[in-house]
C-alpha cells in the first residue's frame, strides 16, 4: 500500500472516530449521564456554550448533572451535516445540532437548532475535545431575541 493510500485510510479512520465521539456525546445526553458527557473533553477544555458565563474550563460534573436534572425525560441533541477535517493530531468538526426535550414544569417541548464547532486533539487516550463553541443566532433588530425558528438548509444530505 502506498503512503498516500495509508494516509487516506488513516484520515478516514480518524474522521470516523471523531464522528463516533460526537454520537457518543449525543447518547450520553439522551441518557442524562454526566460522566459520559464529560469523558471526551480535555480537563481544561475551553467551552463556549449557551449557558453563562462566557467561558467554561472543562466539564463540571455537578453542574452538568444539575442541568440534566432540569429535564423531564431524555434530551435529544441530534447532529446534522457535521464536517470533520483532520491535520495530524488535530481535528476540527462543525455542523448543526437539534435539541429537543421537555424541561420540568414546562407546558411544551424545547425544539431548536444550534451551531457547533469542536476542536479536538489526539493524545495517548484518543481524541479529546479541547475547544467547543455552541451558538444560536439572534435577530439583529431591537428585540435581540434568539432565532429558535431557524432550521439548517438542506445541502443534499
Amino acid at each position: 500500500m502506498s503512503a498516500k493510500a495509508t494516509l487516506i485510510d488513516t484520515t478516514k479512520q480518524d474522521k470516523a472516530a471523531v464522528l463516533e465521539l460526537i454520537a457518543g456525546m449525543a447518547k450520553a445526553r439522551y441518557e442524562k449521564n454526566a460522566r459520559a458527557i464529560a469523558a471526551p473533553y480535555a480537563t481544561d477544555a475551553a467551552i463556549y456554550n449557551l449557558a453563562p458565563p462566557l467561558v467554561h474550563h472543562g466539564i463540571d460534573l455537578a453542574e452538568t448533572q444539575a442541568w440534566l436534572d432540569t429535564w423531564d425525560g431524555p434530551i435529544t441533541i441530534e447532529p446534522r451535516g457535521v464536517e470533520v477535517t483532520i491535520a495530524g493530531d488535530t481535528a476540527f468538526a462543525y455542523g448543526y445540532m437539534r435539541m429537543t426535550g421537555r424541561k420540568k414544569g414546562a407546558d411544551r417541548d424545547v425544539d431548536f437548532w444550534m451551531r457547533e464547532t469542536l476542536c479536538l486533539a489526539r493524545n495517548r487516550e484518543g481524541w479529546r475535545i479541547v475547544h467547543e463553541h455552541t451558538s444560536v443566532p439572534f435577530y439583529m433588530d431591537a428585540s435581540t431575541r434568539p432565532a429558535f425558528d431557524l432550521e439548517p438548509e438542506s445541502r443534499g444530505r
